[in-house]
């Protein structure tokens, strides 16, 4: 499905791939006639991401920002660092960009890099505010979009560990909701995976389950729209995450690991049929 191309003024959001073997977003914000693009995580390879970008009607050159949740490898493809263009800012947490691995990184290499902790504005003016998320050592950033000027607030939540009552009122209220439902527990324990994995998963520093997820939607309580971010491909089924939201009074949008999602408007009312929006791609 292509981006609107009739520039109005707007928000919307893509999720390109998502899961373990790469993740990553793109959001369209059109101000004034002008669209300007900014990736949230870039966990896939750039050929890969251009060929989508390109499906969309889209292209590096549209890139403004880029925005890191954290540094995992399925997060962060490092061939990104000399490929990125050049007018456009990579935005990290200070935690990461100060971590051992990443330090000294970006610079080397030419790259227009920023750092945060409480949050960034970008290129278009847009505010985005973070909050951390108890993900392994370094945690993962947790954002909440403000479309100042466009209406609209979109928040996303994916690497998590657990679900807080920091992160419950960092996210009330916005419009779209991007959450990882990534795991069944039954699935995960039945799996033969190694038992130390399972309790990084599933111990409070790893991932959220897919009933954790669904609680986390209803303390967030978005106003029009959930998407359900980095499903395992061993250890969760889409028809067991979709299953949990079934009546809910927003629309549901589940991604994949292999193809792009459709359209997500940000601050656009709920779709006819709630719970299982027309024209919205849902991953296998």
């Amino acid at each position: 499905m292509l981006v609107p191309m009739d520039l109005t003024d707007g928000v919307w959001l893509c999720v390109l791939a998502s899961g373990s073997g790469g993740n990553c977003s793109v959001v369209s914000i059109v101000r004034g006639g002008v669209r300007r693009l900014c990736l949230i995580d870039v966990g896939l390879s750039p050929r890969r991401t251009n060929r989508l970008l390109a499906g969309l009607g889209l292209g590096f050159h549209q890139i403004d920002d880029v925005i890191l949740t954290h540094l995992d490898s399925d997060h962060f493809y490092h061939s990104w660092v000399g490929l990125l263009p050049r007018h456009a800012t990579l935005r990290l947490h200070r935690r990461h960009s100060e971590s051992p691995g990443a330090r000294g990184m970006f610079g080397l290499f030419g790259v227009r890099a920023e750092s945060f902790e409480e949050g960034c504005r970008l290129r278009d003016g847009t505010l985005v505010r973070v909050a951390m998320g108890s993900h392994d050592q370094s945690g993962t950033s947790v954002l909440r979009f403000e479309f100042e000027g466009l209406g609209g607030s979109l928040g996303f939540a994916t690497d998590l560990g657990r679900f807080t009552p920091a992160l419950a009122q960092h996210l009330r209220g916005v419009d779209v909701l991007a959450i990882e439902s990534n795991y069944c527990p039954v699935m995960q324990e039945s799996s033969g995976r190694p038992l130390q994995l399972q309790r990084r998963i599933m111990g409070g520093s790893g991932h959220l389950s897919n009933q954790e997820a669904r609680d986390a939607v209803a303390q967030v309580s978005p106003a029009s729209h959930v998407v359900l971010l980095h499903l395992s491909r061993e250890c969760n089924d889409p028809a067991l995450a979709r299953g949990l939201h079934e009546g809910a009074a927003y629309g549901l949008t589940v991604t994949s690991q292999f193809e792009p999602t459709g359209w997500v408007a940000v601050g656009a009312p709920a779709p006819a049929g709630v719970g299982d929006p027309v024209g919205v791609r849902v991953g296998v």
